[in-house]
């Protein structure tokens, strides 16, 4: 007799990394490997650890804990996770395999980081993402500089997620292993990769919905605690996020640094978050409180908010409708203008970092390609 499926063992898997500016590209890479089990364990490295195999991190261990841990296909999060991937950590975590996407990582001296995983059969790949990456979104706020980062009332420029890649020089290996060129926002996606990130899930009759909305720009552990606060006023979380035209309207020169559509996966990946309107108006309208759900309150941090371009404050008909609540934010709370005012302040070591982020992806190129060659060198060997 066979047993049945609800009483097989849980699958079990591994999955490590730096998450650093966690983006859409690092949820993507969470999802797959949650599909191919049961149960997701991810191990986070360390400051110290990331400084020795790659250079200084953005943000600071305790925000990427705290932003791996916000993932909704996350189930536990293991903190100063080892960077050379071990065996010994992967069976203390009860894990059966490794999983990783379809690139190389190399240790600080050019090893494989998973050689040891991949000799004990205990690794499997996912797709990487193409078009993101932390070293991408490091080289579009390096384009900015302490005069470039202006709000609303300067002088009027197309947002970052507009610039050309070429202004980027060597700031950047870019989205991918093969291109080490910088793109900025070039990211188009599909409507199988909302639905995959999307729960498809609607309030249930009584539920108290809630509405908040934003820009979203670098989904940070700022954001993620406000959404965190936001949920607990009630049973569903609906999040409007502003596009890109609108955001650079009211917020000025620079802004977004992501596009509408990186912003929205990062949201949806969210786990306090039940639905997203995309492209939703600066101003809460009667079609966002009626039209989408019927939204019992709304809220938004207790931080001024910019007036719309007509002047008024967007906010007023939630306040006409006594539906408008202000909840507290955290002291002192990360913000997309700190993490772009850390790069701007640490430029040189950030431009230090880039450079050497371009050379190893040039290394590791060329070990994916000899690697290749020597395999289809054995295949040939093998077939004679």
């Amino acid at each position: 007799m066979s047993v049945s499926a609800d009483k097989r063992k849980p699958v079990r898997i591994w999955v490590d990394g730096c998450f650093d500016l966690m983006h859409f590209g690092h949820f993507n890479a969470l999802r797959q490997a949650k599909a191919m089990g049961d149960y997701l364990v991810v191990g986070v490295h360390s400051d110290a650890e990331i400084e020795h195999h790659k250079g200084p991190t953005v943000m600071k261990e305790d925000e990427r804990y705290a932003a791996v841990a916000a993932c909704k296909w996350v189930d536990e999060v293991v903190p100063n996770a080892p960077y050379l991937t071990s065996l010994e950590w992967m069976d203390k975590y009860n894990c059966d395999f490794c999983v990783h996407g379809d690139d190389i990582t190399t240790m600080a001296d050019g090893t494989d980081c998973y050689q040891v995983v991949k000799d004990a059969g205990r690794y499997r790949e996912c797709k990487r993402t193409q078009d993101i990456s932390t070293t991408e979104l490091v080289g579009r706020m390096l384009l900015m500089t302490k005069d470039h980062h202006k709000r609303r009332g300067s002088i009027t420029s197309a947002s970052i997620t507009s610039v050309n890649t070429a202004e980027l020089g060597t700031f950047s290996t870019g989205g991918s292993k093969t291109k080490p060129d910088t793109k900025v926002s070039h990211f188009l996606p599909t409507s199988r990769k909302i639905v995959q990130f999307s729960e498809g899930k609607e309030p249930n009759a009584g539920d108290k919905v809630v509405y908040v909305d934003g820009t979203f720009d670098l989904f940070h552990t700022g954001h993620i605690e406000f959404l965190k606060r936001a949920r607990q006023m009630g049973d569903y979380l609906l999040v409007g996020i502003h596009d890109d035209q609108t955001v650079n309207a009211i917020k000025g020169v620079n802004y977004p640094l992501m596009n509408l559509h990186e912003r929205v996966l990062s949201v949806l990946a969210c786990r306090y978050v039940d639905e997203v309107v995309i492209g939703a108006p600066y101003s809460v309208s009667d079609q966002v409180l009626e039209k989408v759900y019927k939204v019992d309150v709304v809220v938004h941090g207790n931080t001024p908010s910019l007036d719309d371009t007509d002047g008024q404050d967007p906010y007023k008909l939630a306040k006409e409708r006594n539906i408008y609540v202000e909840i507290d934010n955290p002291q002192n709370s990360v913000t997309t203008e700190s993490i772009i005012e850390r790069i701007i302040t640490h430029r040189k070591l950030f431009e230090e970092r880039q450079r050497r982020k371009e050379q190893k992806a040039l290394l590791e190129r060329e070990a994916e390609k000899a690697e290749k060659a020597a395999a289809a060198a054995a295949a040939a060997a093998a077939a004679q």
